[in-house]
Order: structure tokens, then C-alpha cells, then sequence
């Protein structure tokens, strides 16, 4: 440390101390928050909604913790940043919410207690117009089909290409999804 002194360096010790002391900033709380939420760490997301972190707090795709956690079938950590206030219709910049995601993966429970705090059910994502039941009726996801046409999903509604989530259904061989959708009088 030739030219240096301990008092040279003094200021740019204390400056360090003070910056540790504070703690991790707004930035890296939320960021925290996101990946807790994704990984369904529920005394983390605790911790940290406890400092205030904003509860809707983005990555740089403008995902939420929700949509982290919703995605992720993360029940008990959808459930905590409910109760928290988190925005259930929150999009990230593809138009993708957190029923979305937690339908296109067959996560039944997420979708069904989303939709209990009344998560737009028939939204519809930016990149291919997909609702939650188009894009299950696509992937077959049966039992997530039934539940979203129980809470009124609409039927009729079509994806940037025209097609209806009866016409996806038919096209990936899901007769049972079919005959769901006919029941429900899609056309």
C-alpha cells in the first residue's frame, strides 16, 4: 500500500461500514423477493415483504413474485403475496400473468385460488392471443379445461390466428377436452 496512510484510507473504510451496516438495498431486497418466491421459500418471502419490499416488485421481463411463485405452482407463496396485496393481474411484458403461467403448467390449485381472487380469467397474452383455457385446451390439461369453463371461462374467444381452444383441442387429439368445450357450448 505504498503512498497510502491509514488515514487515506480511513474514509473510504468508513464509507464501506456504513454501506454494510444499511443492509441490502431496495434493488437487491426485490430482487431477493423475486427469486424467493420462485423457489416457494415462504420464510423468505416473509422476511422480506417485513422490510417493506414492494409486494409487486419487477425483474427486467416485468415479472412479479406472483407470476414467479404462480408459475412455479408455489400454492403457499401465491397465497402469501395475496394476502400481501400483490396485484393478481399483474402482466409481464409479454402480457403473461400468474394464471396464466400457472395453467399453461397444470398447477390446478394456484389456478383455482387465483381465480378465488378474482384473476381475469379470460386475459389474454400479447405474443400468440392465448386465454388460460386456450392455451390448456392446447396442452391438454383436462382438469384445469374443467375448472376454468366452471368459473365461465369464455369459449369463443380466439387467439391471434383465429383459432378457439375447441379448434386447439381438436388439432392435439384431447377428446376429452373436446367434449368439455361442446358441453359448454364452444363452437
Amino acid at each position: 500500500m505504498q503512498g497510502y496512510s491509514r488515514f487515506t484510507l480511513l474514509p473510504a473504510f468508513i464509507a464501506l461500514f456504513t454501506l454494510a451496516a444499511c443492509g441490502p438495498s431496495q434493488q437487491e431486497r426485490e430482487e431477493a423477493l423475486l427469486g424467493a418466491a420462485e423457489q416457494g421459500n415462504v420464510p423468505a418471502v416473509v422476511e422480506l415483504l417485513g422490510d417493506e419490499t414492494n409486494v409487486d416488485a419487477r425483474d427486467i421481463c416485468y415479472f412479479t413474485p406472483l407470476i414467479k411463485a404462480a408459475g412455479a405452482g408455489r400454492l403457499e407463496t401465491v397465497e402469501l403475496l395475496l394476502e400481501s396485496g400483490a396485484d393478481v393481474d399483474a402482466a409481464d411484458k409479454g402480457g403473461y400473468t400468474a394464471l396464466l403461467l400457472a395453467a399453461s403448467n397444470n398447477h390446478l390449485e394456484v389456478v383455482e385460488r387465483l381465480l378465488a381472487a378474482g384473476a381475469d380469467i379470460d386475459h389474454q397474452e400479447a405474443t400468440e392471443g392465448w386465454s388460460a383455457l386456450i392455451w390448456t385446451a392446447n396442452l391438454g390439461h383436462t382438469e384445469v379445461v374443467a375448472l376454468l369453463l366452471a368459473h365461465g371461462a369464455d369459449a369463443s374467444l380466439r387467439d391471434l390466428e383465429g383459432r378457439s381452444a375447441l379448434q386447439w383441442a381438436r388439432q392435439n387429439g384431447h377428446a376429452e377436452i373436446v367434449g368439455l368445450l361442446l358441453a359448454s357450448g364452444a363452437q
